[in-house]
């Protein structure tokens, strides 16, 4: 409470010095990212730590690799940018990575992976 109401304490709600509308008024306004406001929501330390401007910060970061790797795929050799895959985005709480449905099987040689693909209702992951 010292934090974010300097001078005051809530043993003055017990000497009677504050009212208990005092006391709400304070709790109803405090910041997002004090304990009583923390626990209140009831969010989990991770998601809490993820602030609206850390959101944005990683939306920021997420453009700007992807924004490169196009650069770097669209204007390098095709030959050596032939395998180069796109970058991963950052991390998120609350936000599943993706899955890849591919099926991979033995080699690029008579490993029949269309056909069993085919057999499965999934892509080929060599073709």
């Amino acid at each position: 409470m010292a934090r974010y109401w300097p001078g005051r304490s809530l043993l003055e709600l017990y000497r009677g010095e504050m009212s208990w509308r005092e006391l709400r008024v304070f709790l109803k306004h405090l910041p997002p990212d004090s304990a009583t406001a923390r626990a209140v929501r009831g969010g989990t330390p991770e998601e809490e730590a993820w602030t609206l401007d850390r959101q944005l910060l990683a939306s920021a970061v997420d453009a700007i690799r992807e924004n490169t790797f196009f650069t770097v795929k669209l204007g390098g050799d095709p030959k050596k940018t032939g395998r180069l895959k796109p970058p991963d985005p950052i991390p998120r709480p609350g936000v599943e990575s993706k899955k890849s449905n591919v099926i991979r099987f033995g080699g690029r040689h008579g490993s029949g992976a269309a056909q069993l693909a085919a057999v499965f209702g999934r892509p080929a992951a060599n073709q």
